[in-house]
């Protein structure tokens, strides 16, 4: 088979209705550009038979290539696998929802194309998303612009198109706690964005739940932040000369006999509040904490069953 000028990566979670249709458009789009290409599927420890169906696009087009992993990793690993058997010179990375329209990589490709190594879709629309998450979104994304010194874009998910020396770079960076839109901005090169608009799923039900986005939050923070750290530092400060007023002040009432029930209360409240943010303090040292014990364990990213050959 031809080396692929293109790559197309999409990581696959129970997405039997969707996969006939992600297919027949990646095929359509990327036809178009007259180049030799190739779409990794990655399937996630799928359990609703796209597994099987991975298999025979497979066989039925040598240019679909399946990644199938030995139990579910999670979307961020899944798209990495992908990166890592990627062989083109170009590689785009879409989910198989089809909220992400694949015909959009043909604008990608025009801007790298154009000298640019990382083009990121925005998002200047959004259909079939709630109140809620659009909200909570948009003040994640402003949130972590002010607490890092990365400039992620807003309203950019990882729909994006990469050149392969900025894939060589994300492959070769071992966090196991990933985030990848970050992990790209990280890396630098010449970047720009391209808006479209992000259609509502075109088949099935989300599997990114909000634990799942919670998880990634967290991934973002401690991945690209020592921000949680310096405001516990900062609050321990603060609570330490706050007792040490209390404490004035506790001395100079009972020099006056003015200690009542109430005033003992109070003090046992403040005892109660320190204790809780002691707590909170202990948890998010735990996150880093945490973070640093996968790392040292070495583990391998990602179990693969079935895969073809990455020199293949």
């Amino acid at each position: 088979m031809t080396k692929p000028k293109y790559t197309v990566i999409a990581p696959i979670y129970n997405e039997i209705e969707n996969i006939p249709h992600l297919y027949a458009r990646v095929c359509e789009v990327m036809d178009q550009t007259g180049e030799a290409w190739e779409l990794i599927l990655v399937d996630d420890g799928s359990k609703d038979g796209s597994t099987d169906a991975l298999r025979e696009l497979g066989k039925k087009d040598d240019r679909v290539r399946p990644v199938i992993f030995a139990r579910n990793f999670g979307h961020q690993i899944a798209v990495s696998a992908g990166m890592d058997y990627a062989r083109g010179d170009a590689i785009a990375i879409i989910d198989a929802d089809l909220q992400d329209p694949p015909e959009v990589i043909l604008e990608l490709i025009e801007k790298w194309k154009e000298g640019y190594d990382v083009v990121y879709a925005v998002r200047s629309e959004r259909e079939g998303e709630s109140w809620f998450k659009l909200t909570t979104a948009a003040l994640f994304y402003k949130f972590i612009q002010k607490i890092t010194d990365v400039d992620i874009p807003l309203n950019t998910g990882d729909f994006r198109l990469l050149d392969r020396k900025v894939l060589n770079v994300m492959n070769s960076m071992p966090e196991r706690n990933r985030f990848l839109r970050g992990m790209s901005s990280w890396a630098g090169f010449k970047q720009i964005g391209v808006e479209y608009k992000r259609h509502a799923r075109f088949a099935g039900e989300t599997h990114y739940p909000l634990k799942n986005m919670i998880k990634l939050a967290l991934n973002a923070i401690t991945g690209f932040s020592y921000w949680p750290l310096q405001m516990l530092s900062k609050t321990g400060v603060g609570l330490v000369v706050l007792s040490l007023l209390l404490l004035v002040l506790f001395i100079i009432l009972a020099l006056v006999g003015k200690v009542d029930l109430t005033f003992v209360l109070a003090t046992w409240l403040t005892v109660i509040f320190l204790a809780g943010v002691l707590l909170i303090g202990m948890g998010i040292l735990g996150e880093y904490m945490g973070r640093i014990y996968d790392e040292a364990k070495g583990r391998p990213l990602y179990i693969v069953a079935e895969a073809p050959d990455k020199d293949e």
